[in-house]
């Protein structure tokens, strides 16, 4: 009987042991035994399954990917040291010299960096779309291009791809969907069903939720993960048994937590859209946002990411940034602590200023991960910051 997803991220879980624990172990164990030559011969042949080193497999990964695996419906699935571990080995293990890949130009500044930096040297190529113009993606396809790449919701910018399309256009051209699923969580969106191949996750998170570890994960279709397992065996950017088990510990509430997030947030949003201080607002689930219906129509709700801009540019920004006294000032987001972050400055400063124009990111946007805490105290802070930046 197929169970509902709060309950699968909760009753995943590996076999106990003759200990009969409620709550599966930590296996910190780098390697694992064998009951004679031929067993270990065996296993090393892969004619039986057997964990032998924690670099290929371990316990407490495996209970971690089987969950996401329910959770995103997909196949199988690999975890990674960190969210952009899962990036760059996802490509590393797929892509080959002279590869094309054709990419929406809102994606985080790391794996621009990637496409930017590191791939022309293995003569691997990109194309940009603009997300607002997926009718340009068909005109960008070459006949070396392997696959399409897309984050949605979008980092910080929080814009919506039309998964669907963008899953049509990949199956009429015989090319892989890879879609960065990190700000939604697959309690909010599964890729998967609007025709991805794969889908990537940064652990670190929603999914952990409460800023302790790095981690990624990427899942899919099981040809694929397997050629990424095969690449990763080797070069080793494998996640570590501990983090595995925070992280399986943590998806056990990732529904109740991202469903206060999304509450907390679309409050923040609506609060600061009716602000005199503030220039614009970007969040998913306000009616305001340019792909509204869109975002209703994939998502069970808006996630935790709220973008805005305070009237006055940078020095206003940084004033407002200066005047947080309740909320951090952090790069990171999916935490149970509210973060307030400038893109400008900070995740995306690598980039130059056409290049965060055309991704939407302005000198004065602020990116606010909305946490737990109580909402009125989350937007007291924001109003008296806000109040300072003038």
């Amino acid at each position: 009987m197929k169970k509902k997803f709060e309950t699968e991220a909760v009753r995943t879980q590996i076999k106990r042991t003759e200990f009969q624990e409620h709550s599966s172990p930590v296996y910190l164990t780098s390697s694992f035994v064998f009951e004679d030559a031929e067993d270990m011969r065996a296993s090393f042949a892969e004619e039986k399954e057997h964990n032998i080193y924690s670099r290929y497999s371990n316990p407490n990964s495996e209970e971690f990917i089987e969950k996401v695996c329910k959770m995103e419906g997909a196949e199988h699935g690999f975890a990674f040291s960190s969210g952009m571990a899962a990036v760059f080995s996802t490509f590393a293990a797929l892509l080959e010299s002279g590869d094309h890949i054709v990419s929406s130009r809102s994606i985080f500044g790391s794996t621009h960096s990637l496409f930017t930096q590191f791939f022309p040297r293995w003569k691997i190529d990109h194309s940009y779309f603009m997300i607002n113009r997926l009718d340009e993606i068909e005109a960008l396809i070459r006949p070396e291009t392997k696959m399409i790449y897309a984050e949605s919701p979008t980092n910080p910018a929080v814009d919506v791809l039309d998964l669907t399309e963008l899953g049509r256009i990949a199956r009429k051209h015989n090319i892989l969907l890879v879609v960065d699923n990190c700000f939604a969580t697959p309690y909010l969106q599964q890729p998967i069903r609007f025709g991805a191949d794969l889908v990537i996750h940064s652990g670190t998170k929603l999914m952990d939720g409460q800023g302790r570890v790095l981690a990624g994960i990427t899942v899919g279709n099981k040809e694929l993960i397997e050629k990424i397992y095969r690449f990763s065996r080797i070069t080793g950017p494998t996640l570590s048994p501990f983090n595995a088990w925070l992280l399986s510990k943590s998806l056990e509430t990732l529904a109740v937590r991202v469903d206060r997030h999304c509450e907390n947030a679309l409050a923040v949003a609506r609060f600061l859209e009716a602000h005199p201080s503030v220039e614009r607002v970007k969040y998913p689930f306000l009616k305001s946002h340019p792909q509204y219906s869109l975002a209703k129509k994939q998502m069970k709700a808006g996630g935790c990411v709220v973008a805005f801009e305070v009237k006055g540019g940078l020095q206003a920004g940084r004033r407002f940034l200066d005047s947080i006294r309740t909320l951090s000032l952090s790069a990171n987001l999916g935490d149970t602590r509210s973060i307030v972050t400038h893109p400008a400055s900070t995740t995306h400063s690598k980039l130059s200023s056409t290049e965060r124009a055309e991704t939407g990111i302005t000198d004065g946007m602020v990116r606010i991960s909305v946490g737990l805490e109580h909402v009125d105290d989350i937007i007291t802070d924001l109003k008296q910051a806000l109040e300072n930046s003038h």
